[in-house]
């Protein structure tokens, strides 16, 4: 584990900013180069992109307070601490803050079809969460519940104990390369729907489904204390959402594959 990567004086280059940054480059690159194959213009999908990217943060940042409104309600100074901007909060925000900046967006830009463009956003959004859940292993954050397995991890980075609250010296379950793994997994797959897609929303619909269930199974995995739960503890913040997502994604997906079937079907006279 190497939160730090780099320091110049007063200078830190922190390995999970690094990895978020390349990850969202990244995420963007592939998303453009989809886009390509529908003659989509690069620089729209590098525009919608950055969109993303802010949105994406603002809404990390909100459910991050939400999911621990008490706590900042009596201590409101905690949105001006280091340890709030160090976070990057909960990727289901940012998802939705995604999700909605970019559906103000293509509102008025009527040259582009919100599904089309999620479409070729979906495989590139589970390729960067990949890339970043590396960098929540390098900085020890998003860790996992104790383990006595082979490829348990143990964190010894007592500057990550500091600011993320990691445990030292504790054999736990590597959750972040878990969704890592997942994640890419993922990617391939959404990657091989869109090469064979028949209808606009079958990708996004899919990474829906697919992410939903993995994200609601890798929870159980997690040790971390700060994400939030519902239902007496029953469910982490996360699960509770994936509970919405994966039946969404379901009917997405079939709205949009009979609407495309009649679409195609001979007309009635």
């Amino acid at each position: 584990m190497f939160p730090r990567l780099l320091e110049l004086g007063p200078i830190t280059l922190h390995s999970y900013g690094l990895l978020l940054a390349t990850a969202y480059l990244v995420a963007i690159t592939v998303a453009a180069r989809l886009a390509a194959s529908d003659n989509v213009p690069s620089n729209r999908i590098w525009d919608i992109g950055f969109i993303s990217i802010l949105s994406a943060l603002i809404g990390a940042k909100v459910l991050l307070i939400l999911t621990d409104l008490g706590g900042y309600l009596a201590r409101p100074s905690r949105l001006i601490s280091l340890e709030f901007w160090q976070a990057g909060g909960v990727f289901y925000g940012g998802f939705i803050g995604a999700v909605i900046g970019c559906a103000l967006y293509l509102w008025k830009a009527s040259d582009l079809k919100f599904w089309s463009i999620a479409d070729v956003a979906a495989p590139a959004i589970a390729l960067g969460q990949s890339i970043g859940r590396v960098g929540c292993f390098a900085a020890g954050c998003d860790y996992g519940k104790p383990a006595d397995l082979p490829w348990a991890v143990t964190f010894t980075s007592q500057y990550a104990h500091e600011y993320i609250g990691v445990p030292l010296h504790v054999a736990l379950h590597p959750s972040q390369l878990y969704e890592s793994g997942t994640s890419f997994l993922i990617f391939l797959l959404l990657l091989w729907i869109y090469r064979k897609k028949s209808f606009n929303g079958q990708v996004f619909c899919s990474y829906l489904v697919f992410y939903g269930i993995a994200r609601f199974l890798l929870e159980f995995f997690r040790g971390d204390v700060g994400r939030g739960f519902v239902f007496g503890g029953l469910l982490s913040t996360s699960q509770f959402i994936s509970l919405f997502l994966v039946p969404a994604g379901i009917l997405g997906y079939l709205y949009f594959r009979k609407q495309s079937l009649q679409n195609l079907s001979p007309s009635r006279v």
